[in-house]
């Protein structure tokens, strides 16, 4: 499993914010109630203050969001005063977004305006010092080699030895030197016992999470490796390159790099915000389904009492983890954990599996299925199960198709689908489901895994809604 203490501190660091952001409501109210000796004339006791305003909390992490307060490049300056001054901007804009609120509602939540400027200094001061005890937290764990990501630096090029020398003495950037694959000139002389010969070799020997690549030469093939690997891909450009806009710039020590990333969904802000929507709609999805379940799940009882009503299959995920899909079992028992091969040959119609395949794993009136199966998979109800999949993060509720480890062959390069989780719904299903061809399918899928966003996500819910209404592509 990949290391991902990037996203656990992301978490830590909106959590730390949230409960700075309340701090900041509760002294402001303190300040002037028991600092400030001028008179006031209001009523509201500190819980009931800071429980009015607990609903904007929200708002406030959006506004961190939207001053870029939870990017990678946050963790990796060398001075805080960046950070610093967004989040004094930051404070500012939030206090005033909630008078612009109050004022358009009238709900009164600052009862004295002064409370607003404490707000905004108590604020400031709460977000500094729980970003402080983050990064802390963050700088001790790495400086124990702990967490960090193994990276091997590749290219004859000065930045190599500059990468190297500075990953090495400070762990804290989040990385750990594991290889150097460069001419011994580039590498520096304490760290010449790291070199490999070749890519293969430190890929195979170091078992790197990050690739850097400090020169131009075969950049299509280290990149494509670190794809089929999923591993990130750093590219350090030369001077003449850092005007363009080619990818998300960081800096690693004071060697600016290029981020060049497969998804969006690389990202750790991206990644929580793709899971907090899919624990929040599965859980509210599985609340309105549970009765139509329980109906599904009598039925398949009255029908045959001792033939299981779930079905589990096999499937791959991110980064090639083999995860149980659950579905209410459409097949007869017989057929259960049989390949589509296996089943036909069962049956003595060999000559449908050449059918089969060439129809995009689908064939009209197939006899494997049941009739109440056929009703099921024509409402897409077969899939409800897999609500509890998403909730628990096997697979998230969009993405592309859960691939089976044993068809794999079928799929060619697959890197691209195993870097993201596979959806119970995706692209693919919302553009014709099973009227599509299998090549068109896999295109969807990769488009949809390089133009990730959250908004597309919705777009492709309401759109599998739909679908399943008017039952486009059903089979």
């Amino acid at each position: 499993m990949k290391k991902d203490f990037g996203f656990i501190f992301h978490i830590f660091l909106i959590i730390g914010d949230s409960c700075a952001i309340l701090l900041s409501f509760l002294a402001a109210y303190l300040m002037r109630t028991h600092i400030d000796q001028r008179p006031f004339y209001f009523e509201v006791a500190p819980f009931e203050f800071v429980l009015s305003l607990f609903c904007l909390v929200p708002l406030y992490i959006l506004i961190l969001a939207a001053f870029g307060l939870y990017k990678k490049s946050i963790f990796l300056g060398n001075s805080r005063w960046s950070e610093f001054g967004r989040l004094f901007l930051a404070s500012v804009v939030g206090v005033m977004s909630i008078i612009a609120y109050d004022f358009f509602f009238l709900v009164d939540l600052f009862p004295v305006r002064v409370m607003a400027l404490y707000t905004i200094i108590s604020c400031f001061i709460f977000l500094c010092l729980f970003r402080g005890v983050v990064h802390l937290v963050r700088s001790l764990v790495f400086k124990s080699r702990r967490g960090t990501l193994k990276a091997i630096i590749i290219g004859n090029s000065k930045n190599t030895e500059f990468l190297a020398d500075y990953i090495s003495a400070f762990p804290e950037s989040g990385f750990t030197l594991s290889g150097v694959v460069a001419a011994k000139k580039y590498i520096p002389k304490d760290l010449k016992k790291r070199q490999y010969s070749s890519l293969r070799e430190a890929l195979r020997r170091a078992k790197p999470d990050v690739i850097f690549q400090t020169d131009d030469r075969r950049t299509d093939y280290v990149y494509q490796q670190a794809v089929n690997r999923h591993l990130l891909y750093y590219f350090v450009p030369s001077n003449a390159m850092l005007t363009s806009q080619m990818g998300e710039l960081e800096l690693i020590g004071d060697t600016p790099a290029i981020l060049v990333r497969v998804t969006p969904l690389t990202a750790s802000s991206a990644r929580f915000v793709k899971r907090l929507s899919d624990i929040i709609i599965s859980f509210i999805s599985i609340i309105i389904a549970a009765i139509p379940m329980l109906v599904i799940y009598i039925i398949q009882k009255l029908m045959d009492p001792r033939a299981p009503v779930f079905y589990a299959d096999t499937r791959l995920s991110r980064y090639n983890r083999r995860i149980k899909i659950y579905k209410f079992r459409s097949m007869k028992p017989e057929f259960c954990g049989l390949s589509p091969e296996e089943a036909f040959q069962k049956i003595g119609k060999p000559g449908l599996i050449k059918k089969y395949r060439d129809n995009g794993d689908m064939i009209d009136k197939d006899p494997r299925i049941t009739n109440f199966g056929r009703f099921l998979r024509s409402t897409s109800l077969d899939e409800l199960p897999q609500l509890f999949n998403v909730l628990k993060g096997d697979i998230s509720l969009v993405g592309p198709r859960a691939l089976v480890p044993g068809e794999l062959h079928h799929y060619g390069d697959r890197s691209l689908l195993l870097t993201v989780k596979s959806g119970l719904t995706g692209l693919a299903q919302v553009s014709g489901r099973r009227d599509i061809s299998f090549e068109e399918r896999r295109a969807l899928d990769i488009y949809y895994i390089q133009n990730w966003s959250l908004g597309l996500d919705f777009r492709i819910i309401f759109r599998t809604i739909w679908a399943i209404i008017t039952h486009r592509g059903a089979k």
